[in-house]
């Protein structure tokens, strides 16, 4: 009998369901249209006042709406292309240009958003009153209000971001993207990109792992001194705009107030993390017993306990995947199957691509598009779950406006976490072998560590680093502080290599999105304590997970997770988080006595 080929194949994607290119007659009678609208739009200025009517109200916005959808499409393109290849000289420029564009346009829709900020209270809950989805759209605008400048002001911030923050962030992911690492694989020497050299760091051979950390550091640490002063720049433009001219109390308080999550929850999460470092800690030390080694590296973090070899095809893996949402929903198999029959994933590994991993919801009703590097190995399925969960959440959104449909930073990780433990849940539910129910097992620590204490400790250093940079403090300073936090997150439960003193400069969140990671310490939390609520109710949790899912960006984070009965005020509520890992930590404790 013939073999039935897989349908599923690592492919480069299509961005013909936005546009078939940037030259094309639809790429450019869409820049048109974009301008007819936005001119259409201006000549509304002269009939906003505290008495205009709701039904004049909403079409105001239905056309910022238009607008919006617009330049999403044409800025996601440019984006996207980039993103498929850094180094194409082409895709760089449509970039730039699409920022000064998006700036451009900013300004002169400026005048809308500090109209319905300075506008009576009494005024304008008459027209929230009326406006159904956009409602919490309308009410977080005017929380802004104690931090916003004056026209002028606001757009000269929105110029200089094209030129400045904008084109650094740009130029960073351009510089990291070409580094090519060399690697002695069988006795060979290769070239490897970012993302196909740390694939390694999951493989049995511990001289290799080292070598790959060493690698990878040499290269960060020979380019720090610019990547460094590329941050410097960033962070000083950050502090510059939100705590010097629009008052935020502190640097992150701009993000949490973006997040609409108050600072005292994102507080609280950081300190239940540095007061359960312990967890970890226990956990890296049974790692190192199983593995033989008096105390591991931190170069064996994600070494295998078993030795093992198994790749995972990607036709293999992208079934995996979906099975396991299928067990869980159906609907949610339905939803992560259109990005693949869309051809809204990018799966191969290439020099120039960007390296990692991410959804891109573009406007509502249109798949999402996902990036991934796959290299066959079990980390990128699980990759790919957490990925495509991303993408489901953003399809059971799209009944919201554009301006509700996304959730905060912190609950757009619900659905990606969730994905990987209906994955893992799938594989140790089939598995009766207990040396890999062992491994998978380890392998959920693994991930939590990753997602939970890692980026708790990245947030961590962020507001330090922060905090220097204001007062002066170099490159070389910055590392020290940067060592320095590793070294309380890891205590004596393992050994640091110099070359880690470089590993800031290499993470793209610090650059990209400043104050971004403590949403995957609270995403993981949150995740894990729904899991468990899952557990324990079965059929009777489902609908009030996807409630939560379903809400997107529609109603604040905290009235989202209330209504499902989630105070996230509260320290036990995310101590829940680390009882789970606790009980799994001990789970491998015992297993390792036997």
């Amino acid at each position: 009998m013939a073999k039935v080929e897989s349908k599923f194949k690592q492919t480069r994607w299509s961005l013909r369901d936005l546009f078939p290119s940037s030259d094309s007659p639809e790429f450019k009678q869409a820049l048109k249209e974009l301008e007819s609208i936005v001119a259409e739009f201006e000549k509304v200025r002269q009939g906003l006042s505290d008495d205009i009517q709701p039904k004049r109200f909403l079409e105001i916005i239905a056309l910022l709406e238009d607008i919006l959808k617009l330049r999403s499409c044409l800025g996601a393109f440019a984006e996207l292309w980039f993103a498929e290849d850094t180094q194409d000289q082409n895709a760089q420029t449509l970039v730039g240009q699409m920022q000064q564009m998006d700036a451009d346009i900013e300004n002169r829709l400026l005048f809308f958003s500090l109209w319905w900020k300075e506008l009576a209270e009494k005024a304008a809950q008459r027209l929230m009153d009326d406006s159904g989805d956009y409602r919490y759209w309308l009410e977080k605008m005017r929380e802004f209000k104690p931090f916003t400048l004056s026209e002028p002001e606001e757009k000269i911030i929105n110029i200089k971001d094209v030129t400045g923050m904008r084109a650094l962030v740009t130029l960073y992911d351009t510089i990291t993207n070409r580094y090519i690492f060399k690697l002695k694989v069988d006795g060979e020497e290769k070239e490897l990109t970012r993302g196909e050299i740390m694939s390694y760091i999951y493989q049995a051979d511990a001289q290799v792992r080292a070598e790959v950390y060493q690698e990878v550091y040499r290269v960060y640490k020979d380019q720090a001194p610019i990547l460094g002063q590329m941050y410097q720049t960033l962070a000083r433009d950050w502090r510059s705009e939100q705590v010097n001219l629009r008052k935020f109390k502190t640097p992150i308080a701009a993000r949490n107030l973006f997040n609409d999550i108050p600072d005292d929850v994102v507080s609280t999460i950081l300190q239940v993390c540095q007061e359960n470092i312990e967890v970890f800690q226990r956990y890296f030390k049974v790692k190192a017993k199983c593995l033989g080694m008096p105390r591991l590296r931190r170069y064996d973090i994600y070494a295998p306990v078993a030795k093992s070899t198994k790749k995972y095809d990607f036709s293999v893996a992208s079934e995996m995947v979906l099975d396991a949402f299928r067990e869980y929903d159906p609907q949610f198999a339905e939803l992560a199957l259109r990005v693949f029959e869309s051809n809204h994933l990018d799966s191969e590994v290439r020099k120039g691509k960007r390296s990692g991993a991410f959804c891109a919801d573009i406007i509502p009703g249109l798949t999402p598009w996902v990036l991934v590097n796959y290299n066959q190995q079990p980390e990128d399925v699980a990759t790919l779950a957490h990925e495509l969960g991303h993408s489901i959440h953003d399809m059971l959104t799209s009944h919201h406006t554009v301006f509700t449909n996304h959730p905060c930073l912190p609950l757009a990780e619900t659905a990606s976490t969730f994905g990987e433990m209906m994955l893992v849940d799938k594989l140790l539910k089939e598995e009766n072998n207990e040396g890999v129910r062992r491994d998978l097992i380890f392998k959920q620590v693994s991930d939590s560590y990753a997602t939970i204490m890692r980026q708790a400790f990245f947030s961590l250093f962020e507001q330090e680093a922060h905090g220097l940079i204001a007062d002066g403090a170099n490159v070389e300073e910055l590392s020290e502080a940067y060592f320095q936090n590793l070294k309380t997150q890891f205590g004596d439960s393992l050994e640091l290599g110099d070359e880690f003193h470089w590993e800031w400069v290499s993470v793209p969140h610090f650059y990209h999105t400043p104050f971004y990671v403590y949403a995957y310490s609270f995403g993981q939390l949150l995740v894990l304590s729904l899991y468990r609520q899952y557990k324990q109710e079965g059929e009777s949790f489902k609908s009030r997970y996807k409630q939560i899912l379903s809400a997107g960006g529609s109603l604040a984070p905290q009235r989202i997770l209330a209504d499902a009965g989630i105070d996230i005020h509260q320290a036990d509520f995310w101590q829940g988080g680390f009882n789970v890992i606790d009980d799994l930590v001990r789970q491998l404790e015992e297993m390792s006595v036997k």
